[in-house]
């Protein structure tokens, strides 16, 4: 039997990495054309699907279809060298001349090859025909296999990343009265930080992200108007570590959808199975995920599975949610070995979900990995362009990090964050299935993007503020009204707090001082008069928030004053100010002041309320162990209270 018969029975397409090696950036002026053709077979002349058909050392690339026939778009115009590769074929380049806003056509004839074992770098997967299986698993060795190999022998080797946090200071009203930034529905950071307190250990500052904190819960709040996808609500508080201080709540929620209601999903698993991925948290709780998420898929879902180690390759074509035991059987037997050819995957993945496009329907790239992208295309500028090319045309990306010692968190944040995406870290079974299952129309589902927030500070009622994380999601104030400026995504059933902490007109600010202005007028106070008849005597900020729909590009906008008057707080707002508190008290904040592990569990039990899936239970015994590990230690606290 010939090989490529093999490799049609059982249905096998392993595809080749790009060329290491990038070439310079190309201008966005720069004139483009086309390049079309087919790839057969010299020995039948019968077409050849799932051939990678590539420009070397660029990520423009595609996969034949069943016909052989294959596309390249966007290729920069002049002379170019275009590729083919498939297990079992010789490889075959051919020159071409490309002209600006033209088509050149090229075909390809490949030669059938031995198979040779020395080519593959990721595990092969049969579909569920009992005659014939790959049973190999060959990798080659490469810096990243290396340090892999050295992180087995030396346990407490440790590469992982964080992107530097600043956080947030107090700023003066009368000189920056307005706030902008973006929702952050992540909550990665969460599940990270859990996973090092329950390993006894006290996580790096940088690895606690506030907000993501706070939104790991979900929070009841008042039904969503027909106007809008989601409410927003606001409450006014004294600040617990601060009691002088307000603590002000802004909050949307949108509503959520059960899995039989929402459209129909074009699904492509990007998953990891580089070495690194090797260990029991990685790649064999991947698998458990994933199967997870199979259950609940439905006949009209579709899903395809791409992998990548030193090699991108299509294992599983689109197939549909209902065909279980195929899907099933073609993550089953995926194993870890070679390097990580993350962007050539990711080109990979990108180009199987547009192929499958469903109009109107969840079409979304789903990434699985430790982070680590560190052969061919692995520049992260690189990746955020076609990230954020292909968002555009309505594929969106959902990251899920896996795993100890290689986790890139800085690199997986960034490229959710510019994919129209979220991010989240799957440190157990249970977390699977909290992101997985339970909130799957969140994760899946997007129903307003470029969500932005803006609230605007009355200078007679407070005289600073700060925002209480995030601090990588800040905007320029001209941004709010930018719809070119990307920002957020809320998904169905996603709730979304922020916390300000306001200084009330007339307290001193706790910040550095600064020499009164040379060149600025002071203003005259108002006169009384004038004051009491102010039409906004009693607000202490206003809120405005843009959003778009999922496929819009105008954006709306709802608007919403809060007024200056302390209100006894719900059990949410009790809750998140107290998760609030352990972010300040795990980075050292020097605002914590004399707020303590125990006045956490304390304001975290009144908090509480019903907790039907017992996530507030688990964070209170969270904080507990922090506590009575003494992960904070004692000297950090002492500095605080000085």
């Amino acid at each position: 039997m010939d090989v490529q018969r093999i490799s049609a029975r059982i249905g096998l397409v392993f595809s080749l990495t790009l060329a290491i090696a990038l070439p310079a950036p190309v201008s966005a002026q720069s004139a483009t054309g086309t390049i079309q053709g087919k790839v057969v077979d010299t020995a039948g002349n019968s077409a050849i699907a799932g051939a990678q058909v590539f420009v070397p050392g660029t990520l423009i690339g595609t996969l034949t279809d069943a016909a052989g026939a294959y596309t390249l778009e966007n290729v920069p115009a002049g002379g170019q060298v275009v590729a083919v590769r498939l297990i079992g074929y010789r490889e075959t380049r051919r020159s071409v001349t490309v002209v600006a806003n033209q088509t050149a056509v090229l075909d390809f004839s490949l030669e059938q090859t031995a198979l040779r074992i020395q080519d593959l770098v990721v595990t092969g997967v049969v579909e569920p025909t009992p005659q014939v299986k790959l049973p190999f698993t060959v990798e080659r060795l490469s810096a990243s296999a290396s340090a892999m190999r050295v992180a087995q022998a030396h346990p407490d080797y440790n590469t992982e990343s964080y992107a530097r946090i600043d956080e947030n200071d107090f700023r003066l009203v009368s000189a920056s009265p307005l706030s902008t930034f973006s929702i952050d529905v992540d909550r990665a950071s969460y599940a990270n930080v859990r996973r090092f307190i329950q390993a006894g250990e006290r996580p790096p500052a940088d690895a606690v992200r506030i907000e993501e904190l706070i939104n790991y819960f979900p929070y009841e709040w008042d039904d969503v108007s027909a106007d809008h996808p989601f409410a927003v609500e606001t409450e006014v508080w004294d600040a617990p570590w601060k009691p002088e201080h307000r603590l002000v709540r802004v909050g949307l929620r949108a509503p959520y959808v059960e899995t039989g209601h929402l459209p129909p999903s074009n699904l492509v698993f990007l998953m990891d199975v580089s070495g690194s991925m090797s260990s029991p948290d990685k790649l064999p709780l991947l698998k458990k995920a994933f199967a997870l998420l199979v259950e609940q898929l439905r006949p009209h879902d579709r899903v395809a599975i791409v992998v990548y180690a030193g090699a991108a390759g299509l294992v599983l074509p689109s197939t549909p949610g209902n065909q279980r035991g195929k899907i099933l059987q073609a993550v089953q037997q995926l194993e870890a070995g070679g390097s990580t050819a993350g962007g050539a995957g990711i080109a990979l993945a990108y180009d199987v979900a547009r192929k499958n496009f469903i109009e109107g329907g969840n079409n979304r790239v789903i990434l699985a990995t430790d982070g680590d992208f560190n052969v061919g295309a692995s520049s992260d500028g690189e990746m955020v362009q076609l990230i954020e090319k292909e968002r555009e045309s309505g594929t969106f990306l959902t990251v899920l990090g896996f795993g100890t010692g290689n986790l890139k968190d800085s690199k997986m944040e960034q490229i959710a964050d510019h994919g129209n995406g979220n991010f989240h870290y799957v440190d157990g079974l249970l977390e699977a299935r909290k992101v997985l299952v339970e909130e799957m129309g969140g994760t899946l589902l997007t129903v307003a993007k470029d969500v932005k927030l803006q609230v605007e500070f009355n200078p007679e009622r407070a005289a600073a503020y700060r925002l209480i994380g995030y601090e990588n999601r800040l905007l320029h104030d001209e941004d709010f009204n930018d719809d070119t400026k990307d920002a957020g995504e809320l998904g169905a059933g996603h709730t979304v707090t922020a916390l300000y902490e306001v200084v009330p007109a007339g307290l001193p600010v706790p910040r550095g001082s600064v020499d009164p202005l040379r060149y600025q007028p002071t203003a005259d106070p108002p006169p009384v008069e004038e004051a009491a008849t102010s039409t906004f005597e009693d607000e202490l900020l206003y809120v405005k928030v843009r959003y778009k729909a999922p496929d819009g590009t105008e954006s709306k906008l709802l608007a919403h004053a809060v007024s200056d008057r302390v209100t006894s707080p719900s059990g949410g707002f009790r809750f998140a100010a107290a998760v609030a508190g352990f972010g300040m008290l795990l980075r050292d904040s020097p605002h914590a002041g004399d707020y303590t592990l125990d006045d956490v569990i304390g304001l975290a039990e009144l908090g509480r309320g019903t907790d039907p899936r017992g996530y507030r239970g688990e964070f209170i015994r969270l904080v507990e162990t922090a506590r009575d590990l003494k992960l904070l230690g004692t000297a950090a606290i002492e500095d605080r209270q000085r």
